[in-house]
């Protein structure tokens, strides 16, 4: 990997004008220079569009969706005006520390490493706290089997190699809006191995309007649709960590019902569950009133 190698900054947004400023400043400040940044918008109402534009940098594409789509179709959109032999994510509520990209691509030095991802710190915007992604130790190298136990990739530290991308079937699943970053992650690491910088790199915020907490039923949806296709999936299926992924999506069910006050409902997905720190949430999702659930699910 040559040093210089072009990385494309793929910054998706939505009526994002509140950080955007704050998301575009972390991307000017990267130590890594050699940039593009593909600003897809999603026919944005707000000023999100003047704010983009208003930087004068050769480096900066803009991009006005024809019609609004799905955030993983838009992404798609994006990626194909991407010049970059890398291709890196950052949404307009989060921003990256500036040694980000130069500490990642060393990462790429090993051929067969597909995607580089990193730790990250995470800002709770109404309760003033931040606090460390992932504290314990990440596993680094062929990592699809330690994906499905736990899914370690926060999309806005993600970096793939963009021949990583072309041997995929398609890119990012159009059809998704909330799990298309897992599904993406889940199947270039079939092929390719993963490497991790420990240190934070970017910031997630957490602000009352991410796209999963607004769309409750979706993500619902989005999971049953990608655990049924995955089930014909043999590289994925046939993973130890599968049973997990599973009981995992068995669990997100079961919550979601009990905010909803379905009781009977969470008691027979309680029964499916092994036991576990996941079953004996439950029980207390069945026994405590929705206020509670909803601190629990939090």
């Amino acid at each position: 990997m040559k040093p210089e190698a072009l990385v494309s900054i793929i910054v998706n947004c939505y009526n994002g004008e509140k950080y955007l400023r704050k998301a575009i400043d972390s991307i000017l400040s990267q130590t890594y220079k050699n940039f593009e940044i593909i600003f897809w918008d999603n026919q944005s109402t707000d000023g999100s569009s003047a704010i983009f534009n208003s930087y004068k940098d050769l480096r900066f594409r803009y991009f006005k969706a024809p019609i609004h789509t799905l955030l993983y179709e838009a992404r798609n959109y994006a990626i194909e005006k991407a010049s970059g032999e890398f291709i890196a994510f950052l949404d307009v509520d989060d921003k990256w520390l500036p040694n980000k990209l130069e500490k990642q691509m060393l990462c790429f030095a090993d051929p067969k490493v597909g995607l580089v991802c990193g730790n990250f710190w995470i800002k709770h915007e109404r309760k003033h706290k931040m606090w460390i992604a992932l504290s314990k130790q990440v596993a680094t190298g062929w990592v699809l089997n330690n994906l499905l136990e736990s899914n370690f990739v926060g999309l806005l530290t993600l970096v793939v190699r963009k021949s990583a991308f072309d041997m995929l079937s398609y890119p990012c699943d159009k059809r998704y809006h909330i799990i298309g970053d897992f599904d993406l992650v889940i199947r270039l690491s079939i092929n390719w191995k993963l490497e991790y910088v420990k240190e934070p790199i970017a910031l997630y915020r957490i602000h009352g309007n991410n796209e999963s907490s607004k769309h409750r039923d979706r993500h619902i949806n989005e999971w049953t649709c990608w655990l049924n296709e995955m089930e014909s999936n043999e590289a994925i299926r046939t993973c130890e960590s599968w049973y997990m992924v599973v009981n995992n999506f068995i669990y997100l069910q079961a919550i979601d019902m009990s905010l909803q006050g379905r009781k009977k409902e969470v008691f027979k997905l309680l029964c499916r569950l092994p036991f576990g720190i996941q079953k004996l949430r439950l029980l207390l999702a069945i026994l405590l009133p929705t206020i509670i659930i909803n601190h629990i699910k939090n």
